[in-house]
């Protein structure tokens, strides 16, 4: 079956999250990915950890349907590889150090000046220019710069999130941005350049605080998973030890609940409670009396008399809740994979497709395509052993 992305070829110098989460998402659209790595060790990301088989938890979600190809860019014979490569190649990616790429040649004019229908993506922390463009920049000090901190966490302390949100953030911003640089080749025969920024990706993501806090307003309290302005909101315990995240949006919703779930009818009424911004003012005092309701049901009940009442609802998962989630089972959302550790668990890319079956490969051991790759240029068993010797591969 033909998929969007095939016939063309990425190159990518990546590590980390927000590259390879990037590239792997064009992968799933049929994309050839050639992830470059350093020879041995490959990327620093498949170290992180062993919890998968050995490998490590972050490179297999984001590194799956590439090739990997092992190069010492800093050795002239391995730099001439992959500039061969490029030449034919319709994506250059790099999250490199700041500068990192343009020293060695590949910056996006220079490479443009001999491949004008190059597309080349370079990600970094805060841009190709301004007075941080030299800052190191990892995630959880992208999330302190755009204020995801300020906003997220209890009144005493800030918490950042528990995923990589600035990387994939990122990460998004470069598909996406991919994918219409490719849209418009098609139209004008011309590649063009994506500065993608951490900072200003997660910054579009904080929109509603930054405007909640428009013209020096205070800025929505921390108020850890509960919402910081409607109420209620947020996570409530149930009497079997669960918890049960629920949310009222309008005043039909809260008589709805009062009647139908907390079975207090009269309380819609309570001139504590009859308006959102007096329930949020008094949001101690409800939630004194929602708990204690809710600590005579057991969890199932609690999430039965919510959906009776239609009133917005969830289970509050773990894990382990989300490897076995009733609704991924029943919308067949898992595929096997291939990998170093032997088959294991992917979920299909969100967004189900009538056209085409996303691409779901392995994910490749270090170096585990280089000879292919370099026979595919080309190279005799001469010149890759010549290579291999002098450890450029």
């Amino acid at each position: 079956m033909t998929r969007p992305l095939d016939g063309i070829t990425v190159i990518s110098l990546e590590h980390a999250i927000a590259a390879p989460f990037c590239t792997r998402q064009l992968a799933d659209l049929g994309a050839r990915v050639i992830k470059v790595e350093r020879p041995e060790v490959g990327d620093f990301a498949r170290a992180y950890d062993g919890r998968v088989g050995g490998e490590a938890s972050h490179f297999v979600w984001v590194n799956r349907s590439k090739e990997s190809l092992t190069l010492d860019l800093k050795q002239p014979a391995a730099l001439a590889v992959l500039q061969e490569l490029v030449a034919d190649a319709d994506v250059l990616v790099q999250n490199l150090a700041p500068g990192a790429a343009a020293r060695m040649g590949l910056g996006a004019e220079a490479l443009q000046a001999k491949h004008p229908r190059l597309i080349v993506c370079d990600i970094s922390g805060y841009g190709e220019d301004g007075p941080y463009r030299d800052k190191k920049a990892y995630d959880l000090l992208i999330q302190s710069e755009a204020g995801f901190l300020s906003v997220t966490g209890t009144p005493e302390d800030p918490c950042k999130s528990g995923n990589s949100i600035a990387d994939i953030a990122a990460g998004m911003y470069a598909y996406t941005g991919i994918l219409a640089a490719l849209l418009q080749r098609g139209k004008t025969g011309k590649g063009s350049h994506i500065d993608v920024s951490m900072l200003e990706s997660l910054a579009e993501w904080m929109g509603y605080p930054m405007y909640y806090a428009y013209e020096g307003a205070p800025p929505p309290p921390r108020s850890a998973a509960s919402h910081a302005t409607i109420y209620p909101y947020g996570p409530f315990p149930a009497g079997d030890g669960g918890t049960v995240m629920l949310g009222l949006q309008n005043e039909r919703e809260w008589r709805a609940f009062c009647e139908k779930v907390l079975l207090q009818a009269g309380l819609a009424s309570d001139a504590r409670f009859d308006s959102n911004a007096r329930r949020n003012e008094h949001r101690e005092a409800l939630r004194a009396i929602i708990v204690e309701s809710f600590g005579a049901l057991s969890t199932a009940q609690v999430l039965e008399r919510l959906d009776a009442a239609q009133i917005a609802n969830a289970r509050m998962n773990d894990m382990a809740g989300l490897w076995s989630h009733p609704q991924l089972q029943a919308r067949d959302r898992w595929r096997q994979v291939g990998s170093p550790a032997g088959d294991i668990p992917a979920l299909l890319p969100a967004g189900r497709q009538s056209a085409f079956d996303y691409r779901m490969d392995a994910i490749p051991a270090v170096g585990e395509h280089t000879e292919a790759i370099l026979r595919g240029l080309g190279r005799s068993d001469a010149d890759i052993a010549a290579l291999r010797e002098a450890r450029a591969v």
